[in-house]
């Protein structure tokens, strides 16, 4: 997930990756076998897999070195794996058809975008990116305008309580959401519950910039669904630029394959959004770390959701973040 305030917060990856191992999924026998099934590209019609999929949330990262130094709040023992690269992730990717990356900053390198920037440059096709700027420097339109050119379809921020308390007032930020309006941008939120009402005040005020909310808000990041922000979240659907992933289940409810218990939230989420707004990311490295795969994390809205059509697969694997972070 990716918020440098984790580092002193209860629920970081590592804890989150340790606790899951000892919880269990009441799910009968009958479910949980037809829930751990393997997910088969295979089984859907031919035009459905033209293209590929799009996995919308992936962090990347070399092993620390002077070419891409690591930020100062960070130090190599932060770093855990040591790297994750591109080529690690297509191969994952590349066995259950996902053909084309979304990469999000990580937040190791802070404000310095290079290595993500590299990968895109090196690989277009592939990759588009989620930068991270200093929305108090000068010219920040200048440069968003000037990232686009890269490859860049997104900008993070990480919308804590004490960080988007100042948001309102602060002419950085509203120079982020204003130019994403102009450049069709999105503004991509790391956000708690508990400041979903003030996402619903910025999406007021900026009804033209699209805003993506990662990481279903990070309800159920504690074990349970809390249904109160469920409900909050599913309000945002009223604003047609507000999108949501579907993504990082390692950390939510149970926190453990098949990750089954995260299908009351995606269905209501699809019926308040419809899955032209929402889109599945897998939050790699952090989902492939034992005991999680990214075959699981696929095919939960591959093959586990009963709920969704064939058409509705498509949308939530591919099409949304098609075209959210890939037109042109």
């Amino acid at each position: 997930m990716n918020d440098p305030k984790q580092k002193t917060n209860l629920w970081t990856r590592r804890s989150l990756l340790v606790a899951s191992s000892g919880m269990a999924i009441g799910a009968s026998a009958k479910s949980l076998a037809r829930a751990t099934s393997a997910f088969e590209p295979g089984a859907l019609e031919p035009s459905f897999l033209e293209g590929g999929f799009i996995d919308s949330h992936v962090h990347v990262w070399p092993k620390p070195s002077d070419d891409y130094p690591l930020d100062s709040k960070y130090t190599v023992a932060d770093v855990v794996p040591e790297s994750f690269t591109p080529d690690a992730i297509l191969k994952l990717a590349g066995t259950e058809n996902v053909r084309r990356v979304v990469l999000i900053q990580m937040s190791f390198f802070g404000f310095d975008n290079k290595y993500m920037l590299d990968c895109i440059r090196k690989q277009p096709k592939q990759f588009k990116g989620v930068a991270i700027i200093d929305h108090n420097a000068p010219d920040v339109e200048g440069t968003m305008n000037r990232m686009q050119e890269q490859g860049v379809r997104g900008f993070r921020l990480y919308a804590n309580a004490q960080n988007v308390a100042q948001w309102d007032q602060n002419p950085g930020i509203d120079a982020m959401f204003k130019t994403a309006a102009k450049t069709k941008q999105a503004i991509c939120l790391l956000s708690d519950p508990e400041v979903l009402p003030a996402i619903e005040a910025m999406a007021t005020k900026y009804p033209r910039t699209k805003i993506v909310i990662d990481h279903f808000s990070r309800i159920g990041m504690k074990g349970q669904i809390d249904q109160a922000d469920l409900n909050k979240l599913c309000g945002l659907s009223r604003f047609k630029k507000v999108f949501v992933k579907t993504s990082a289940f390692y950390a939510l409810g149970a926190k453990q394959a098949p990750y089954t218990d995260l299908l009351p939230m995606i269905k209501q989420l699809r019926d308040a959004f419809t899955a032209n707004r929402l889109m599945w990311g897998s939050d790699c490295p952090y989902q492939v770390q034992v005991p999680h795969n990214y075959k699981g994390s696929i095919s939960l809205i591959g093959t586990q959701s009963p709920f969704l059509n064939e058409i509705e697969i498509k949308a939530i694997l591919g099409r949304t973040a098609d075209e959210v972070f890939f037109q042109d």
